[in-house]
């Protein structure tokens, strides 16, 4: 049987290991010392953050999670699109290979949406990848239209 729920502290090793299986295969094999510098990070990070402005929704079996997405809260000065100056970031979707195209991202994602409505989120926003796209479109979201391009600063 399948539990939805919001991970806590006590699922930290599994919150990590599925973030680190999502790198992998998202961006592909990381040397043992980038692994090494992410995981201290994801270590340091989560206990300051988890069920503050950062969520983890999980979808569990056997006591282990084989969905996952995080939820980042971020608060900005508002604006006419986000009149409250609360968005909410999806990241890091995931569900382990053998239990793909089963529907449980999905309902992954609702457990976030249902969240969202409550935290008085302006919108929910995500970068979505050739895999999820349709279920992201399924799911009622839509491409965003900006005028503005996107753009990232990166020091080497």
């Amino acid at each position: 049987m399948i539990n939805y729920k919001k991970a806590d502290l006590n699922e930290l090793d599994e919150i990590i290991r599925c973030r680190m299986e999502f790198i992998r295969e998202d961006i592909g094999p990381q040397t043992s010392e980038m692994e090494a510098a992410i995981q201290t990070q994801l270590q340091e990070y989560l206990p300051n953050h988890l069920n503050r402005d950062c969520y983890v929704f999980a979808a569990e079996e056997d006591e282990r999670i084989i969905s996952i997405a995080f939820l980042q809260i971020l608060e900005k000065p508002a604006n006419p699109n986000f009149p409250h100056g609360r968005i909410g970031n999806i990241m890091n979707v995931y569900t382990v290979p053998e239990k793909r195209r089963q529907g449980i991202a999905g309902n992954v994602i609702k457990q976030i949406m249902d969240f969202g409505k409550t935290q008085n989120l302006d919108f929910l926003e995500l970068k979505a990848a050739p895999m999820g796209y349709q279920l992201y479109k399924k799911l009622g979201f839509e491409d965003a239209c900006s005028r503005c391009k996107e753009m990232n600063f990166k020091w080497e």
